[in-house]
């Protein structure tokens, strides 16, 4: 199946009362695990690595293209329908790399900016991006991070978004609800009153960052009110990382190390890295409700 773009994909779990899941990656194992997650419950994808908690200087010298590659190949080959995202890296120049290199959709992330800044570095990204057929998000108000009681939550206000929207262009709208980034190990309460009233001011798809502390008893109520798309990213390196730690446990007293990493055989310790990751994007498709949604696909 050839690659898709994000608006498509958002407007198919819209209509069809789901959300796709972005799955945060950073290097093949994890991209792989994504892909294969997707395919095996026939899941729609969005694919992609993000800028927020990677090294600026890698990916300033060198990582945006490759990961941007990389992503691209392999959703190029997806069984499901499926999208590349670079997600909320900080500056235009990144954006504009992302692009040429096979992102298919951006996210710059300026809501830490004053309206007007953000406003008019996020129109500037949605022009480009549409003149090259890619779709934009963006996000109003800013999350709380649950690592850093320094960052402070600020809810986005509907009528701000009904703007924002109408005057930058862009096509989904990340949204801050009490939704926090890097929350693990417990959820953090969403005010779901607030998401109907944006829902109701803004014409795009919605948005909700945080997916790791994002409680599970609000995901049905958050689609109801325009939520289709959901990014999780700190699970995903949790259990990524158990995966490993478990297989390094188990190691025997003397081994070759050929056979235990970076080998694709059976032993590869990154393997069970990535067969954990996979099975915590599986259990997170069935909450979303974007298992078996690829059958549908026009």
């Amino acid at each position: 199946m050839s690659i898709v773009g994000m608006d498509e994909l958002l407007a198919h779990a819209l209509k069809n009362k789901y959300a796709v899941g972005y799955f945060e990656a950073w290097e093949q194992y994890s991209l792989e695990a994504a892909l294969e997650a997707a395919e095996e419950a026939n899941s729609p994808l969005i694919l992609g690595f993000g800028g927020a908690v990677t090294n600026q200087s890698w990916l300033d010298g060198h990582g945006i293209e490759e990961l941007s590659i990389l992503a691209r190949l392999l959703a190029e080959r997806a069984k499901v329908p499926a999208c590349v995202l670079l997600n909320e890296v900080p500056t235009f120049g990144e954006i504009l790399r992302g692009l040429r290199s096979g992102c298919n959709a951006v996210m710059l992330d300026t809501s830490h900016l004053p309206y007007e800044e953000n406003l008019r570095l996020t129109k500037k990204a949605t022009e480009v991006a549409h003149a090259l057929g890619a779709t934009v998000e963006a996000e109003l108000g800013h999350l709380a991070d649950g690592t850093n009681a320094s960052v402070r939550a600020i809810q986005t206000n509907p009528e701000e978004a009904a703007r924002f929207v109408a005057e930058s262009g862009v096509d989904a709208l990340a949204v801050s609800v009490g939704n926090m980034h890097i929350l693990l190990g417990n959820e953090s309460p969403v005010d779901l009153d607030l998401l109907a009233r944006i829902h109701a001011a803004v014409p795009v798809p919605l948005v909700m960052h945080g997916g790791t502390g994002f409680p599970s008893s609000a995901i049905k109520q958050a689609i109801e009110r325009g939520i289709a798309k959901f990014n999780v990213g700190t699970i995903l390196k949790k259990t990524f990382l158990d995966g490993i730690q478990k297989a390094i446990n188990a190691l025997p007293e003397k081994y070759n190390i050929q056979e235990y990493l970076g080998c694709r055989y059976e032993n590869d310790i990154l393997l069970d890295g990535k067969r954990q990751m996979k099975g915590e994007i599986q259990r997170l498709m069935n909450l979303y409700g974007c298992v078996g949604q690829a059958k549908n696909w026009h």
